[in-house]
Order: C-alpha cells, then structure tokens, then sequence
C-alpha cells in the first residue's frame, strides 16, 4: 500500500479507537462508517484529482449541470478545505464530471434561464451552496417542461402525419395504414385498392378488400398480427383480380 493511503487509513483508526466505549467500537453502525471513511480515504488518496477534498468534490457534482460562472464557483471552491484551484483546475474537473458514465453536459437550452436565476439569487446575497440547489430545482422544472413540450409537438406531428395519410387514402393514391377520423379500423391503399383490417376482441387482425368506406368489403384472412397480414397484403394487393 502507497504510503499516503496507508497514512489515509491510519489516520482513521488511530480516530476511531480513541473513543473510551467499548460499546461504540462495537456498534455496527459506527463499523460501517468507519468502513465507509476508509474507502473514501482510498479513493481520495489514489485519485488523480489531488486537490479535491470531499466537500469540493460535492460541490462540484451538484453545480456540474448548473452552469454557474466558472470563476464565481472557482472563488467559491476555494474557501472550502484544499489546495488552491485553479480556473483550469475547475475547468477540467467538471469537463471530468461530464464525462463520467449517466451524466451529461450543461443543456446550452438551460444556459439562460439559469444564469439568470443565479444572479438574482447571488443579488441577494444568497449562499452558493442555497444557490445550487435552487438551480437544481430550477432545472427539474425546465427539464419536465421541455419533456411536455416535446410530447405535445410529438402528438401534433403524429395527427398531421395521420390527416396526410387520410387526405392520400381519400384522394385514391396509395398510402400506409391510417384511420379515418377516429375509426376503430385502419385504411391503406396498395396497387390502388383499397384494404380495411380491424383487430377483434380476441386480438386477432381480420384483412378486408374495400371499394369505398362503407363497404362491408371481401374478407380476405384473418391473422394473429399486423405484421402477418401485411406479408400477405404485399402478395395480395400485386396479384390478378379475380375473374367476375
């Protein structure tokens, strides 16, 4: 073990059997902290990230997606236990963080809201650690925001591609499954007929050859998926008409 790591855990235990009670060395509660300390001591000490004690390293996971002014969370970085930081130092840390697996970089779509949330809060003299979080709940908000936003511009291009596939199968051109209005079956037209399938209570498909909408229409099979019956639409809709 490298001499610093091994002074990391020495450290620790020299702390933990200080304590008069016997009862406290016991405790599994305090075992597993000890437990959880030590691992810290070993990755701090192994890390490449020398300057970063585990306040700073906090810090900095929670303002990563914040896009806080390097320099403002540089000063504040460095009131906190460590080495001096550099602008560069914090600079690469985040880039590191971003680049972790699960995390992502600053969404550039947040980058003005939130920094207008932090410079009214730092205009009132609120605590940069109040400060994160606050953007941090701003985000959420954001996020679950564009979420929506992009859910109801997703619903409105499905409708507009449903009233283009509608307009196509009502004009006589050829066109993919559609419903019409808001029909329980599906309309398409292949080689210029027209085709209606609708699934039954029993959740198979049952493939109709139609002349016009109200038309009963010619059953021509029945088929445990959709998939199914358009393998056989693609033979069926090529093939010689039936001979009247």
């Amino acid at each position: 073990m490298a001499p610093d790591r091994q002074y990391a855990v020495a450290s620790l235990l020299f702390d933990y059997v200080k304590s008069p009670s016997l009862r406290h060395l016991r405790d599994p509660h305090s075992v597993h902290k000890l437990a959880r300390d030590i691992v810290n001591a070993l990755d701090r000490a192994s890390s490449v990230w020398k300057k970063w004690e585990p306040d700073r390293e906090e810090i900095a996971k929670a303002a990563a997606p914040c896009w806080i002014p390097t320099e403002d969370l540089q000063s504040f970085l460095n009131t906190l236990p460590g080495p001096p930081l550099t602008k560069t130092d914090v600079e690469q840390r985040l880039r590191a963080i971003w680049e972790e697996p699960h995390t992502t970089y600053p969404k550039d779509e947040l980058k003005e809201g939130c920094l207008a949330v932090y410079l009214a809060e730092k205009s009132q003299g609120t605590g940069m650690r109040a400060i994160i979080g606050a953007l941090q709940e701003h985000i959420e908000r954001e996020e679950e925001r564009l979420r929506n936003e992009q859910q109801e511009q997703y619903r409105h291009w499905k409708e507009d591609e449903r009233v283009k596939l509608e307009q196509r199968f009502l004009s006589g051109a050829d066109c993919g499954w559609t419903r019409i209005e808001k029909s329980e079956a599906l309309y398409c037209r292949r080689n210029g007929r027209a085709f209606r399938i609708i699934q039954g209570k029993d959740k198979r498909w049952t493939l109709y050859r139609i002349k016009e909408l109200a038309d009963k229409g010619d059953l021509l099979g029945t088929y445990q998926g959709r998939g199914d019956a358009n393998k056989a639409l693609q033979q069926i809709a090529y093939a010689p008409e039936p001979h009247r």
